[in-house]
């Protein structure tokens, strides 16, 4: 369980993590949680996540969206036991979709989940949140093609359909596929820090964190052909991150003028030119304040905040902590785990 900072405590017990797997379920997204969090592990230390399945019936089969159906062994006692509980997409959610409320079979098991767990979301699997109750009053999101529909059968939850996920403290809502693969990622880095995160990204082939929102990949009606991109702007800053950088320098990099440059850099990635290098700096300045024993001020430098006073604004603001007191908590291998 988190303290009240929001940082896990210290403990050696592995968090559990239960996947509910619902008739309809997407292969590819029920397998998430298991990919990600079964291979999150300390520095040459014990797996820190515990991950199991249920199913809202007694342990037998599942009906998946593909040939075959998928042997579940725990029945939905098992949330009970849950530290975290994710919810992946299905493609046979009934009136959970349809009217926005929940069966009974489905309530009955939900109704296992004790407070404080964390709730995970995976794509459609919002809508199950949803129906429950649990996003009422909240900031959500979901694949961008369902988001219309979402908001409106649910008008008391703001859905944000251009980002790849919302943490929302203990409730945490994605788009859809892959991006159940960003917000799984990014809970490992909540929870032990980037180092865990990025190994973790490493050994499964994907990147640790994805520039931007759906924008990027939903299809407009008509397209203006585009011939030059913003990779090498990106690749040019990142590789200056501790230097000031103007977005006049990025748009030089494109021979592109800044007006050119700032609405194509934001169909690329999603957002700003700005909005993006400060998420850069952050990221860079997580990894200095974990591998490395700069100051909090040579972190700032390195990192291209300039001064510890900004680079504390900035932290603060993304990941609710001082510079101090993320480096106490994640320096590598010093957290083992979030336990129950």
């Amino acid at each position: 369980m988190a303290s009240e900072t929001g940082i896990p405590h210290t403990t050696t017990a592995p968090h559990r993590v239960v996947v509910l797997a619902l008739d309809g379920v997407i292969p590819f997204e029920l397998g998430i949680a298991q990919r990600i969090f079964g291979r999150a592990r300390a520095a040459e230390g014990p797996c820190l996540y515990e991950v199991v399945t249920a199913s809202v019936r007694p342990p037998g089969p599942v009906r998946s969206d593909a040939d075959f159906a998928i042997l579940v062994e725990n029945g939905p006692e098992c949330l009970a036991t849950a530290d975290t509980v994710v919810i992946p997409a299905s493609y046979e959610l009934g009136p959970v979709y349809e009217e926005g409320v929940l069966t009974e079979e489905l309530a009955s098991a939900l109704a296992h989940i004790t407070p404080g767990t964390r709730l995970i979301s995976i794509c459609t699997g919002g809508y199950v949140l949803a129906a429950a109750g649990y996003l009422d009053g909240r900031t959500a999101t979901t694949h961008w093609s369902s988001a219309e529909h979402f908001q409106r059968l649910f008008p008391r939850i703001t859905v944000d359909p251009e980002v790849l996920f919302i943490d929302d403290g203990d409730i945490l809502t994605s788009a859809g596929v892959a991006a159940g693969l960003d917000l799984c990622l990014h809970v490992v880095r909540r929870d032990h820090g980037a180092a865990v995160a990025n190994e973790v990204a490493r050994r499964t082939l994907v990147p640790p964190h994805r520039d931007g929102g759906q924008a990027q990949y939903i299809q407009r009606p008509v397209p203006a052909p585009q011939f030059a991109t913003t990779t090498a702007a990106r690749a040019w800053a990142l590789a200056r991150l501790h230097e000031p950088i103007q977005l006049r320098d990025m748009a030089d990099q494109e021979s592109m003028s800044v007006r050119t440059f700032t609405r194509r850099f934001r169909e690329e990635v999603g957002i700003s030119p700005g909005q993006w290098l400060a998420q850069q700096r952050v990221e860079r300045a997580r990894h200095l304040l974990e591998s490395s024993d700069l100051s909090v001020d040579g972190v700032a430098r390195d990192a291209g905040f300039g001064t510890a006073q900004s680079m504390r604004g900035h932290l603060q603001a993304a990941l609710g902590v001082t510079p101090t007191a993320y480096r106490r908590t994640f320096r590598a291998g010093a957290l083992s785990g979030p336990g129950r």
